[in-house]
């Protein structure tokens, strides 16, 4: 099942983009260290709440076109959500 992309994710990626963007400029005007940093750290954690939001819906929509489907079972699903979440750290 292909998941459907929402602009709120699309949003996320772009907050994401202009935060990497804002890193190089730090790096660009020669700021500290600490400031480079703190700003990757705010990049990674936006990063990772990207790929949260995208596994949870994705999750979702998947359980949903199962449970239509007739098929009650979703342990499998929920399984290969968890395992992306564990393989995006």
């Amino acid at each position: 099942m292909d998941i459907n992309y929402t602009e709120e994710m699309k949003a996320r990626l772009r907050r994401v983009e202009g935060q990497v963007r804002g890193v190089l400029r730090l790096m660009e005007e020669g700021k500290p260290c600490k400031e480079v940093v703190a700003q990757l750290s705010a990049v990674r954690n936006a990063s990772d709440k990207a790929i949260a939001h995208i596994v949870a819906e994705n999750l979702h929509q998947c359980v949903l076109a199962e449970l239509a489907s007739g098929n009650p079972d979703t342990g499998k699903t929920i399984k290969e959500a968890i395992e992306l979440l564990v393989k995006s750290r």
